[in-house]
């Protein structure tokens, strides 16, 4: 199967409230973007990608949850991130039985995520401090 016919099976097979709202954000995700492509990865996780991964999607016992792989670096105008906000580089919506979703926010965060990945932003880990060389006593320089 394609990454397109497993999620399809994945959303038929969630016979809740989670099948549904699985299906309204891949839509709405689609509509965000009509260039993105849709793949499998990590054993069953539905995921969303344009020049890098945009975000992914997970049905969790009592959520769906949205990951966007570069959420800290996307502006949330809307405070539609709720999860994860501790992280340096994710970030994730969660969304539990009976949500509505904010479709024009959502929209525009895949957007920007798009963009973040198209200016090739995606940001690269922290470099280490420099080690300090000790040269007398208590004297420390940068090294």
């Amino acid at each position: 199967m394609n990454p397109s016919e497993l999620i399809d099976k994945q959303i038929a097979d969630l016979a809740d409230w989670r099948g549904p709202m699985l299906a309204k954000v891949r839509k709405i995700i689609h509509e965000a973007d009509p260039g993105i492509i849709e793949e499998w990865k990590w054993r069953g996780s539905p995921c969303w990608s344009h020049d890098g991964l945009i975000v992914v999607g997970n049905a969790h016992k009592d959520k769906v949850k949205l990951t966007f792989s570069q959420g800290a670096r996307l502006p949330d105008p809307d405070k539609l991130f709720n999860a994860g906000l501790d992280g340096n580089q994710w970030r994730a919506i969660d969304l539990h039985e009976g949500d509505r979703v904010n479709e024009r926010a959502l929209k525009n965060m895949i957007r920007a995520a798009v963009a973040h990945n198209l200016a090739g932003l995606k940001g690269k880990p922290a470099a280490f401090p420099k080690k300090r060389k000790r040269l007398t006593g208590n004297t420390v320089l940068g090294g």
